[in-house]
């Protein structure tokens, strides 16, 4: 079973997560990454823990898969082993400030002038374009400035961030969407694309309900703990033993949901629309727990559920990685060692295609250099 992007070759430069995330979608599907590492440390996450047997987990779960190589973009030397990989990349990855690539000479207008088929994705901060273009950025400035940590955490509190780094994670799943539809364009036109995307940018573009609420009523949302600006009943609510999640996301499973727990509420003109319902929300939310505080987690989300209402545990992340669903997946995967022996442990991929093998192992992630023979061999066989 060929993989999608087999054949594809991309020059990877980036380090620690937005551009690395991005590659390691492109590798799982079937792209030959080959991870271009500076001399001597290489990708900053290389020295971020946890560790075993001295390797960072870290490193392994977003590099996994890639082939290392080393090079000096200022030295001569190392320029000419770059320059001869140019010729037979089909995409090159960069997370530099604007202005370091165009320094080395390697910016997208140099690169498009000698090989028009190359596609040139870059992911920064702020863009390539526009007054903080060369402001630096890390995941949590873009989730501060992008109005994303001031929607996060509970009303009256200080804002907070996301726990997974969404600022990165995200501009790198729009940087492999943009790479994916370059690709295809070039399939077209038989010409690459330079695929810009901004970390900041990204931020906003999954603002999808505070953006509609501060748009129509000019004033923008706040915190709001668990529970949905939008939607309601949409948050956690108390159990005997502990919070669950209720997500009746329409009038026909509010219902629902009124009839599996015996509260006479749909016809209730405080709660019988959606609208009426975000308004009453503090009183629904107290109605509600009066009759789930008599039962366990376990009980009410196995009730709602047979009753096709969305539910469900909050589960730490050990207890997700056993998770029937995600492992029946193949969510939770094993990277190997250079021995072929499972050294880590990674998340899947998330995408699922007919006709293709879903392993539930992963190819050891690259030494620092640790490809470099095998590389120029490649390289000679390309002539």
């Amino acid at each position: 079973m060929t993989k999608p992007l087999a054949g594809i070759t991309i020059l990877d430069l980036t380090h620690v997560l937005a551009g690395p995330f991005c590659s390691m979608t492109l590798a799982d599907l079937g792209a030959r990454v080959i991870k271009v590492e500076r001399p001597g440390s290489g990708d900053d996450t290389r020295a971020f823990p946890p560790f075993s047997k001295g390797k960072s987990a870290y490193f392994a779960a977003i590099n996994h898969g890639k082939k290392s190589i080393a090079l000096d973009l200022k030295s001569d030397t190392d320029r000419a082993v770059f320059e001869r990989l140019l010729p037979h990349a089909d995409v090159i990855l960069e997370n530099y400030r604007p202005g370091v690539m165009e320094r080395l000479g390697y910016g997208w207008e140099d690169l498009h002038a000698m090989y028009p088929r190359l596609i040139y994705g870059a992911v920064s901060g702020f863009g390539h374009t526009g007054p903080d273009a060369k402001r630096p950025a890390y995941d949590m400035v873009v989730q501060g400035r992008g109005g994303v940590m001031s929607i996060t955490g509970e009303k009256g509190r200080e804002p907070v961030r996301v726990g997974a780094s969404i600022g990165d994670i995200v501009a790198g799943m729009y940087l492999s969407q943009g790479v994916l539809a370059a690709l295809m364009d070039r399939e077209r036109n038989g010409k690459g694309r330079k695929v810009d995307v901004a970390m900041l940018d990204a931020q906003l573009a999954i603002l999808e309900h505070a953006i509609a609420i501060t748009s129509v009523t000019g004033t923008p949302p706040v915190p709001t703990g668990a529970r949905h600006p939008s939607i309601a009943p949409f948050e956690t609510f108390h159990a005997s033993d502990g919070l669950f999640v209720i997500a009746a996301g329409n009038d026909v499973l509010f219902e629902k949901l009124c009839v599996a727990l015996n509260l006479p509420l749909s016809d209730d003109p405080r709660f019988a629309t959606n609208p009426a319902r975000v308004e009453n929300t503090r009183l629904l939310k107290r109605l509600i727990e009066a009759v789930t505080l008599d039962k366990t987690r376990a009980y009410w989300i196995a009730r709602l559920g047979a009753a096709g209402i969305p539910s469900g545990p909050i589960q730490d992340v050990a207890q997700v990685m056993r998770d029937p669903q995600i492992v029946a997946r193949n969510m939770v995967v094993d990277v190997l060692d250079r021995n072929g022996r499972p050294a880590f442990k990674a998340a899947g991929n998330p995408i699922k295609m007919s006709g293709l093998g879903d392993p539930t192992v992963r190819p050891a992630a690259p030494d620092l250099d640790g490809d470099r023979g095998e590389i120029l061999r490649w390289l000679e066989g390309k002539g």
